[in-house]
Formats: structure tokens, sequence, C-alpha cells
């Protein structure tokens, strides 16, 4: 042996631990009950993190080197929620904090929902990446952004040249990063397609190994149909389905579950890869303009007034609206609450019952419908409408192919009357249904807010607390953990998160926003980087 190979066997020799040198970690959390998204049972251990990665976890030396060190002992340490539901896009630059997701535990939102979204999703990226958000995120590219991009607002199928046009948009947006296709088919002009366009624009998105997200056609009387046709896309297009804010709206419709989730597990059980998401209340939240037939708002604002400006269009338009609000055994648009409605603020937290009174008008459905076309005429409100049963969405719940999705936006803080799904929904499930009503376990629930959510969607290094992932994390208290925020008093942040982590910098400490903004954006499986573009680590 030559000599200096000798003296280096000789040196290591006489130091055994030199060859095994513990690196030092910027954080050690110890003591924790470490929930890692498995769903296995929890377990006691430390978890180290270090250049933004989780690097160890398990019961660690007691000299184990560490800049910070966090004694959780008797809090529980999970992988930072993701959630899969999210309209970020008129809000980062109001809001970058994201403070509503931060304190809900969400180190990762997923946008682009419900066929809306950013039309040019590199230049969005691009976007994110010099704002700096609190929170990770990745989005899907909207098939209503699209459609609108090539088509406008028409209520008709397009041509074959047209067609091509929005596959080449599926296919830019892909490459750029999208995690998959988004559809609004309540909306317009999603409504306006039919299952053979999203088909062919889903096989796009299929060759770059993304995902089909749908707000279904419908939620309420038809939503068996509308569930089918999203199986039937996801099977035509050979790629996986996620059924967005899984629901049955309108009182008619209330104790058909086992229904709708049988559709859903007979497509598993015949292989097909199908999931779906829920927000934890009986309200849902959207558009004012939602109550009005489809076909009178074709091909824009302009030709919606022109149409409402005819007496026998207004007339047939104000009774459709009451038909369909007797089908759902009401009287009165009661269950339809303002959010925001920027023209008259006053209105804010007003049903339409109640706004259609304040203007002196009569307390009759027909009325009501009117005073619907008059503000939407104004301003199309954000409103929260009341309309799901308890039981429905506790039975829902239990699926264990469920995950949880806010539907929500970054909240600025006090603005408008929103729904309170967008501070509270991962806080309400892990403090009233899973440590007050025991209906799913801990273990389950974080496992359906991490790894189930980062597997759907193409994020292979979030979810899980092991070693090498990225260290989104949040350490919090089972028996405080809730939400605050209700429909009357909407802006109150969740309780219980005491420690957030996203890509390994402390974003809450002893349960109080930094400040930091740490979030990356987050790519698909299919981005393809130029060459002389710095790749971007992070999903």
């Amino acid at each position: 042996m030559p000599r200096f190979l000798l003296l280096v066997v000789l040196l290591f020799a006489a130091l055994p631990g030199l060859a095994q040198v513990t690196p030092r970690a910027s954080l050690l959390i110890r003591n924790g009950r470490v929930v890692d998204g498995t769903g296995n049972a929890w377990f006691l251990a430390d978890v180290a993190v270090q250049g933004g990665r989780i690097v160890a976890v398990g019961r660690l030396a007691a000299d184990y080197p560490a800049d910070t060190v966090i004694d959780a002992r008797g809090l529980v340490v999970a992988p930072g929620f993701i959630d899969v539901h999210t309209h970020i896009e008129d809000d980062e630059v109001k809001q970058p904090t994201a403070d509503n997701f931060i304190y809900d535990g969400v180190t990762t939102v997923i946008t682009g929902n419900c066929g809306s979204s950013r039309p040019d999703l590199g230049r969005y990226f691009s976007f994110l990446d010099s704002l700096h958000l609190s929170v990770n995120v990745a989005s899907l590219v909207g098939h209503g952004t699209l459609r609108k991009e090539v088509m406008g607002r028409a209520n008709r199928a397009p041509t074959e040249a047209e067609l091509g046009q929005m596959e080449g948009l599926v296919a830019r947006a892909m490459q750029a990063g999208a995690v998959g296709l988004s559809s609004g088919l309540i909306y317009i002009p999603g409504t306006y397609s039919r299952p053979a366009e999203m088909a062919r624009l889903a096989r796009v998105v299929g060759r770059y190994r993304g995902i089909y997200a749908t707000h279904m056609r419908n939620e309420g009387d038809s939503v068996q149909q509308a569930i089918r046709e999203a199986l039937w896309v996801g099977k035509e297009a050979g790629l996986p389905v996620e059924i967005s804010h899984f629901k049955l709206s309108g009182q008619p419709n209330w104790g058909q579950a086992d229904k709708t989730l049988g559709l859903v597990q007979e497509a598993r059980l015949a292989g097909q890869e199908v999931t779906i998401d829920q927000y934890p209340y009986t309200a849902s939240s959207t558009s004012l303009s939602t109550l009005i037939p489809d076909a009178v708002q074709a091909d824009g604002r302009d030709s919606l007034r022109a149409r409402l400006s005819r007496p026998a269009v207004r007339a047939a338009t104000e009774a459709a609206m009451v038909k369909r609000l007797k089908q759902r055994r009401l009287r009165h648009f009661s269950y339809a609450v303002v959010a925001s409605f920027p023209p008259d603020t006053s209105y804010n937290g007003l049903s339409i019952e109640a706004i259609n009174q304040k203007r002196g008008r009569p307390h009759k459905a027909k009325a009501e419908a009117a005073t619907v076309l008059d503000l939407v005429l104004q301003h199309d409100a954000g409103m929260v409408f009341h309309g799901m049963s308890e039981a429905d969405v506790q039975q829902i719940m239990r699926y264990p192919f469920n995950m949880v999705g806010s539907d929500a936006s970054i909240r600025v803080w006090r603005q408008g009357v929103p729904h309170p799904r967008g501070y509270g929904s991962n806080a309400r499930v892990l403090g009233r249904y899973v440590r007050e009503l025991q209906l799913i376990g801990l273990e389950e629930a974080v496992r359906r807010m991490t790894s189930l959510p980062a597997q759907t969607f193409g994020l292979p290094d979030r979810g899980l607390l092991r070693p090498g992932m990225a260290a989104d994390l949040v350490v919090f208290d089972p028996a405080v953990v809730a939400d605050k925020s209700t429909f009357t008093q909407p802006h109150q942040y969740s309780v219980g998160m005491r420690y957030v982590l996203v890509n390994g910098k402390m974003t809450v400490r002893n349960g109080q926003h930094t400040g930091r903004r740490s979030g990356q954006v987050l790519f698909g499986p299919g981005r393809q980087v130029p060459e002389s573009a710095p790749v971007r680590k992070g999903g």
C-alpha cells in the first residue's frame, strides 16, 4: 500500500467519528408526534431541516447540531397542507403574505381552477417568481380562459381550426409547467362546450402527464349525469380526473351522496384514476350571474344588456329564475347572500331577499329575480349560496379519495363578507370533524391534505415528511386547532398552527406570521425548460 494511503487509513482508524460527520441543521424540531402524510399511525420523532429540505427524521442524538431548536412536545408535526382548489389570480399583489392560507396550515395552493386561469402561464409563473408569495403555487390552465381567447363568449361548438388553436394553447401551457386542465362547465363560456371538445383538449394534457380537474356541468338536479360526463372525458382522454368541490346542491337532491359517491367508486374499481375534493361547509360561493340562464348571457355583457332591454326576454328570464327557485322548494332568494358588491358595499352580507326589501320592492320571488338582474347589469356580485346538508357533507368527507379544497382566493383582510372557507377549511376539518365529531382519524385527515394532493397533481417532493423532501412543514396543537371564521364574521384566522415552514423558512413562529415570503412556483411534469434557462427546484 502506498505510504500516503496508509496514513489516511490510520487517521480514520484513530478518529472513527470523522467518517460520519453529522451535517448541521438550520432547524431541529424535537419530540413531536410525527404524522408523516402516509396515513400511518403517528410516531414520536425529531425532524431536522437544512437547505430547504428535510435531512433527518427519527430519534436523533441529543447533541445533534442545529442553529434553532423547537420543542414540539404535545404537538403534531406534519407536511405542509396542499389546498387543491384555489383562485388566487386577483389578490397576489394585494396580500402576498397569503395570511389566510398560512394560518390554516397551507403551504402550497393549486390555482387556475373552474376553467379560469391566467392565459399565459409562462408569464404568470415569471411574475410569481419575482413577487415571492408566502405559499408555493402550482396552476392548472383554464378551459374557459382559452376558449375566450379563441372564441370569445360564443354559444356554439368550435370549428376544427378553433379547436386546433385551443389544443396548441393547452400544449403551450403544459410546457410552461401547468399541472393540468380545469373546466368550469356552469360558467360562460365553458357551459357552451360539449364533452367531445373537453376530451380533445384533455388528450393534449394527458400527453404531458397532467390531470383533468372539473367544476362539473351540474351539482344539483343533474349531478349524476355531470359525474358521468366528467368520467367519460377522463376515460376518452386517458388521464386522471379530479372532481372539484364535490357536493349535492339544492334541497331536492339532499341524501343522494351514496349514489354520487357510488359512481366515483365504480369508476375506480374499473381502473379509472379519479379523486374528488371538498370544502367542509354547507354553503357554496360563486358569482350572482349563475342564477341567470346561460343562453341569456351569451356573447358578453353588451349582448346581455341588449337582451334584457327587451321586455319579453326579461319577463321570460325572471320566470325561469322563479321556476328554478320553486324547484329548490324555496319561496324567496334568502339562500343567496352577497359577499362582495363594489358599487354598494352596504349590500355585503345581505341576502337577495333583504336587498329587494331594502329597495322597497314587493316581497315576492318575481321582484327578487328582477333585483338579481338589476344587480348583475350593474356589477356581477360575489355570492354565498346556502344550499347543502350537513349529513351529505359528512358522508362525502368519509370517502377516502377526497381532498380538502377551500375554493378561495387570497383573502384581503376585512374586504367584503366572503365565505369562511377561505380562512378555515383545513383547521375546520381537524378541529370539528377529527377532534370533535371523530368522523375521520387525524392521520387520515392529514393524508388527504398532503400526500394525496401531491400524488394527484404531480408534486413529487411535497406531501410526505421524510428525508429528501421539501421542508414544507406545519406544527400544530391537535387540542386547540380550530377555524374561527363564520358566515357573519368571516375575517378571522384559524388558530392552533404553532409553526409553519415553507421551503425550510419559518413563516409562522409561535402562532404569528413572520412576514417571510419563501414560496416557489411548482411545475407540472410536462414542463419544458429552454436550455438557457435555470432549472428551478421544487416540483
